[in-house]
């Protein structure tokens, strides 16, 4: 579990900005104190933004800096061995000069990545839930200081931070394959 001090990437943000008005108040006055100061909340955003965004994605499972692990949507799993098999079928289809295994494989690939897909938005859309409802929550709880529901809403917040970042990567990870694979000559 985290406390609430935790790095979030708007905290970081506005740490950043913070920084960057001190050291140019530092710099139009000639304060050198005034410029450090602002240098050193810069960089300390940067740190912050950095660990914010701090995920280790493996097959199934998502880790993050909180200390949160969620566990994949089962559509993606299902959806990238679909995959996997559907690119086989489609190989070896070519390979033998069956185009009935080949037009099974390319259909079972496209329908494992329209699995996947779907897979990614619900943990998506689950994790932003997540988190929009622990940040609301722990919120009230400080106001009323029920100190173990802040702790329980910080982490759902944590959870579906973690989640949320996991399909951003594997979204990210695909978007970049399809973009190189664009770039490779014909």
């Amino acid at each position: 579990m985290s406390t609430n001090d935790n790095t979030s990437t708007l905290k970081s943000t506005i740490d950043g900005v913070t920084g960057a008005v001190q050291n140019a108040i530092g710099s139009i006055t000639g304060s050198t104190a005034d410029q450090t100061k602002g240098e050193a909340k810069q960089h300390k955003a940067d740190a912050e933004y950095d660990a914010s965004q701090a995920t280790v994605k493996i097959p199934g499972l998502t880790a993050s800096s909180s200390g949160a692990v969620t566990k994949d949507d089962p559509d993606r799993g299902a959806g990238k061995y679909n995959q996997t098999m559907g690119s086989a079928k489609e190989t070896i289809g070519g390979l033998v000069g069956s185009e009935n295994l080949k037009a099974a494989g390319r259909q079972q690939n496209e329908e494992g990545q329209a699995q996947e897909a779907k897979g990614q938005v619900n943990d998506y859309v689950s994790g932003v839930s997540d988190r929009v409802a622990g940040t609301v929550g722990g919120a009230f709880a400080g106001i009323t200081g029920n100190k173990k529901a802040q702790a329980e809403y910080q982490n759902q917040h944590d959870t579906g931070k973690t989640q949320q970042r996991g399909a951003e990567h594997d979204i990210q990870k695909k978007a970049d394959a399809e973009y190189d694979a664009s770039q490779r000559p014909v």
